[in-house]
């Protein structure tokens, strides 16, 4: 068995960034930016009223000064003409400060009667002025590599670009084995239970960037595997759940290897994962999870979601990990690295794993939002004791 850094380490070997594709704006959240975007304009374009007020000349403030108002600037209707000695131009947040203006008084701090205005005393000392390019300017970049955040589209819409070139969305084939499954909705038989890997796995692979496609239930016979293997030929990465074991019914690679695929590594040194298998089959790089549920979805968390991003053009990296204080103890840990369901408090920065760890039971994994990452042989840990963790 190779460790989980090994095996992550081939897994990034079998992928590469695909190719890019102009993205409209309005449809960019959650892309992965390919290339820099580059602004064509200055933001402000003008010197701005930050706050609705009087533009003023600062050498003419002082309290009980007054000044004739000539004239209003309001967003996208500005004064046209300067401000003098003794003036003032009614102004609203947004618009362009007259020439000759270098403060604005906001309303508050004056009273007006008719076309004249008084300075109260104790006004605001600052000018709320936001100078030409403040924000950024001609030629200002919002870098690449990056996953468009709300605020980087606004960012973008507001250098003056209406599109991006974001990395291709990569084809996911889920692949879900054996006898036993059946559609949710359909009428369960004795023996049978529902498909869920693949669910989960589709709504976790699409939230990190994917497309997926839920291939039909391949049964437990070679025709039909490759059958079913034969659908994936437009994939970008092909996803099989269960049937990668050694028993007499798991012929997942059985199937792989008659259609030639080359193998890279085959189990993990993991709890709960251990039956990990990856290579690259009709050209296309393949991995093959476990078939119970919470291994599958720890597998999609630890390798797949990585993989998937290093597809992007994001970096190749492991799922980030963070540390936290037990709130209760737990006893020594095994040979493998073991991935705990867990509870994890950010009020306290406390996590606690769950007593229930079985690798089939959903209903404590939907409950989680945290596994905590035990090395192998890892000692007893105390309360207290400080334990890394992925967010799930």
């Amino acid at each position: 068995m190779i460790t989980v850094e090994q095996a992550l380490e081939m897994l990034f070997k079998l992928v590469a960034p695909l190719e890019t594709e102009k993205v409209d704006l309005a449809n960019s959240g959650g892309r992965v930016l390919a290339k820099p975007i580059t602004s064509t304009i200055t933001q402000p374009p003008f010197n701005a009223s930050a706050m609705d007020g009087y533009a003023v000349k600062n050498s003419d403030i002082s309290t009980g000064a007054t000044l004739n108002v000539i004239g209003e600037s309001a967003a996208g209707h500005h004064f046209d003409g300067p401000v003098t000695s003794g003036q003032a131009v009614r102004i609203f947040t947004g618009a362009i400060v007259p020439e000759g203006a270098d403060r604005i008084v906001i309303q508050e701090d004056v009273e007006r009667v008719g076309e004249q205005i008084t300075i109260g005393a104790d006004i605001d000392t600052a000018t709320y002025i936001r100078p030409a390019g403040a924000d950024f300017q001609i030629g200002s970049e919002i870098s690449a590599p990056r996953v468009m955040a709300p605020a980087d589209v606004a960012l973008c819409a507001s250098m003056g670009q209406a599109q991006i070139t974001a990395s291709r969305k990569p084809i996911v084939a889920l692949v879900a084995t054996g006898d036993e499954l059946v559609m949710p909705g359909g009428n369960l038989k004795t023996g049978q239970i529902m498909a869920s890997n693949s669910f989960g796995l589709k709504a976790m692979f699409e939230a990190a960037g994917a497309t997926c496609r839920m291939l039909p239930i391949a049964r437990d016979n070679l025709a039909s595997l490759k059958s079913v293997f034969s659908l994936c030929a437009d994939a970008d990465l092909i996803v099989t759940l269960g049937g990668a074991s050694v028993g007499d019914h798991d012929l997942v690679a059985t199937a792989a290897q008659e259609l030639g695929m080359e193998q890279s590594f085959y189990k993990v040194s993991m709890r709960p994962g251990k039956p990990l298998m990856a290579g690259r089959l009709l050209d296309i790089p393949m991995i093959g999870l476990p078939g119970n549920p919470v291994s599958s979805m720890v597998c999609g968390t630890v390798f797949v979601v990585p993989m998937i991003k290093a597809m992007l053009g994001l970096p190749a990296a492991a799922a980030i990990r963070k540390k936290a204080t037990l709130t209760e103890a737990m006893p020594a840990n095994g040979p493998r690295e073991h991935y705990m369901r867990a509870s994890f408090d950010p009020a306290n920065n406390g996590i606690s794993a769950f007593n229930r760890q079985d690798s089939a039971l959903l209903s404590v994994l939907a409950g989680a939002n945290a596994l905590i990452v035990r090395p192998a042989k890892d000692g007893a840990k105390d309360i207290g004791c400080e334990v890394e963790f992925l967010s799930i």
